[in-house]
Order: C-alpha cells, then structure tokens, then sequence
C-alpha cells in the first residue's frame, strides 16, 4: 500500500501530509510491537488476548477479561501498567464492596480554628489503569458506580464532579465458572466495554515455556516502553487514520445485520433477542484501524472488521429463549453475520 492509498478523502492530492501520516503510523506500528515483546516477558502463550487489549488500549475503550483462574489475567493488567507507564491500581469486588469504595468519599474535618468543612477523599477509580476483579461479584449498587466513569471520565460525589485522570481504562476480569454469589453485569454496563475477550488456555509450547521461566529463582521482568503522553498521542493518531468506504458499509451492514428490527436473516429474526446498538460501530471502526497499525497497515480492511466482529458483538448481542434451548450460541450467530462480507 502506497501513501497515496490512505490519503484522506478531503485532503485529495496532498502527498506530503500522507507521507507525514504514513511515517507517523509506521512509527507507532513500531512502537506497539516493542510493547508486545516487553509484555511476552512475563506473559506466554496469550497472544491473540495481548493484542486484543492492546487494540482497546489504542482505541481508548475498556475491556471484560473473561476465563477461568490462573490465565495470567491479574498478571496481564499489572504488565500493561508497567510497560505503558500508566499508574493502575486494582479493587477486588465482593458483594460488600460499596460505590464509595471504588469512587472514594466526602469526610468533615475540623480545623485548628473550628471550622468544619468537607474534604473529598479519591477512591481507587482515580486512577488511569484501574483493575476490577471479579467485576460481577460486586452488587449491582456497586457495579453501576463504574457506569458515569467508563462513559464519561468522571465521577459524582456528593453532587460534586470530579475529574479522572486522562487516559482512564477499566480492565475488568470475570470468571465463568464459579457463578454463586455473583450478579450478572447489566446490558447498559456491557455495553460500555469495548471488548468482551474469553481467555483461553496456552498451547502446549507455551505453558512449556511458563513451566521452566516461572519456577526458577529469578523471573524476567517487564520493562517500560511507553508513557502515558505517548499512549494518548497513539491514541488521538488512531482516530486521524483513514477507512475506505468498503471498510464503514462492512461495519454497518454487519452490526444492523445483527438486529432482528432490522434484519434480513430469517435466522436473526427468529433466535435474536436484542441486537448490537450504534457503539457496536464506533467500536469496531476504532478497532479495526488499532489493528491495522498492530499488524504494520496504514490502513484498516474488512478482514480487520470480521477479525474483531466477535469481542466486540458478542457482549451487545442475545438470544431468546427458544434459541438457548435449541443449543444456539453466539458465535454461531456471529459466524453467519461476518458470512457475507468473507
């Protein structure tokens, strides 16, 4: 692919800016692999989920880690804390757990004169990488304390609101095995997640390899690569890369295939409870452009879009009832969307 190919429509002709823009994603391409070697320091076996984070990192959305114990889930968001710089910290979730132990609290103070006033105290959320473990064994009360932080990098306490720290993503991890004593997350708070990734378990390669560096005296360690100026600049270069006109009709059709309202698939019609909403768009258009850079492209295709269709439908989509008792799943539904764009 030449400069000339990702020149943005309005700007038809201007070689040196596209020259300019090429360099820069190259440049970043770069980058982003020197993360991923930084963070297959310490994490084996888990590609396809490093880079499916690292493609949500780079659109600047949120991610529900979904498997069972021991996948190196915990371990994978510290890693990114360290190698992107960002400052993270990490709240265990138990039916307990209140909104003002996530969001922090107002407290009254008494000065040495007698004067009283309040003084806001910031929770854990004030953070730019915060880790809600076992996100859904968190009360509902509690979960949707997270919902005006995820949208909009904000918090209210008190009628008071408090910025958070730029960039903010929530890295949430969920086991779907154990499920007493938890609290489904609502549709409204799946939906603000960009990316639904199911962990699964390393090859046998891999866990050979985590066998022999994990049990030694000494483990590598991961190293910086990134700071969080530079994750944001990544971020907003993003958002500046083109996407041809096949790439946004693969996008639409694709996600408005996928609403029975809408739908022209019998099969949609019948199984589907409720379809993915317009996030679902921006979501994947974001997306598939982080992954072009992710693989060395200057610009994204819709074998991008039909990569991504799964993470991030997945958790936008439903089936009724009669489709769950027929044994129907998801990714068959998804798998018959993605079939007329392959």
């Amino acid at each position: 692919m030449t400069t000339t190919d990702i020149l943005p429509s309005s700007f038809p002709g201007d070689k040196h800016a596209a020259d300019k823009l090429a360099a820069e994603i190259e440049a970043l391409g770069h980058r982003m692999n020197q993360v991923r070697q930084s963070i297959g320091r310490v994490i084996f076996g888990q590609h396809a989920t490093i880079d499916q984070t690292l493609i949500t990192l780079l659109a600047g959305g949120h991610v529900l880690l979904i498997g069972v114990p021991g996948l190196a889930k915990t371990r994978l968001v510290e890693t990114l804390g360290t190698v992107l710089g960002l400052e993270d910290k990490r709240v265990q979730c138990t039916p307990d757990l209140m909104p003002a132990d996530i969001l922090g609290s107002e407290v009254l103070e008494e000065s040495e004169s007698g004067r009283r006033s309040f003084r806001f105290i910031p929770g854990p959320v004030f953070c730019q990488l915060l880790m809600a473990d076992e996100i859904n064994r968190a009360s509902p009360r509690t979960q949707s304390a997270l919902l005006q932080a995820m949208q909009e990098r904000r918090v209210s306490v008190a009628g008071h609101p408090h910025p958070l720290p730029e960039p903010f993503h929530v890295l949430a991890t969920q086991n779907p095995l154990e499920q007493e004593g938890t609290y489904p997350l609502p549709e409204a708070q799946l939906d603000r997640f960009l990316m639904q990734i199911d962990v699964t378990y390393p090859d046998v390669d891999a866990e050979r390899q985590m066998l022999i560096v994990t049990t030694g005296l000494a483990e590598d360690r991961p190293i910086d690569v990134m700071s969080a100026a530079e994750l944001m600049a990544a971020q907003r270069l993003v958002r500046r890369i083109p996407v041809g006109e096949s790439v946004v009709e693969a996008i639409l059709g694709l996600v408005r295939a996928g609403r029975p309202e809408s739908s022209e698939m019998p099969e949609v019609q019948r199984q589907v409870a409720w379809g993915p909403g317009p996030r679902a768009s921006q979501a994947l258009m974001l997306a598939a452009r982080a992954r072009a850079v992710l693989d060395g492209r200057l610009a994204p295709s819709i074998d991008d879009v039909l990569a991504l269709a799964h993470p991030i439908l997945r958790h936008r989509m439903a089936l009724n009832f009669a489709a769950r008792a027929d044994g129907v799943t998801l990714d068959h539904v998804i798998d018959r969307l993605c079939e007329p764009f392959a």
